[in-house]
């Protein structure tokens, strides 16, 4: 495998290479540093989980070890040692840019309501005339 395909210099995966498994039953196991390089493709990129490259590893391994990982909260362990090292700061910026919004989100309130056109409204007298 290129070397361009990881996401992880040396310095940063010596931080985390800690917290990966060993002596787990079951087939062989894929390339841990390969995967983790998969998952941040996936979420960098914001490609489907199968749409990763193949040079990754299979995209369901990849997308299981996000999961798994996620629930027993190694990311944030992981990002811990990554900014004890000094591979990564410990505190980020998010753009706006990446936030995604609802379409309804621009326009002030909105609802099930419904509102007359223009047109019947005037053919209609307002109540408050005697």
């Amino acid at each position: 495998m290129s070397r361009g395909l990881f996401w992880l210099d040396d310095q940063q995966w010596a931080a985390i290479e800690p917290f990966m498994p060993k002596n787990q039953p079951g087939a062989r196991r894929k390339d841990d540093r390969r995967i983790i390089s998969g998952i941040f493709h996936v979420l960098k990129s914001g490609c489907r989980w199968r749409d990763c490259p193949e040079a990754y590893g299979p995209p369901t391994t990849i997308y299981n070890r996000f999961n798994r990982w996620s629930r027993k909260r190694m990311w944030t362990a992981m990002l811990e040692a990554l900014a004890e090292s000094g591979a990564v700061r410990d505190n980020v910026a998010i753009d706006a840019t990446y936030v995604k919004a609802q379409r309804s989100a621009f326009g002030g309130k909105g609802g099930p309501r419904r509102r007359r056109s223009a047109s019947r409204a005037a053919e209609i007298p307002l109540k408050s005339m005697p």
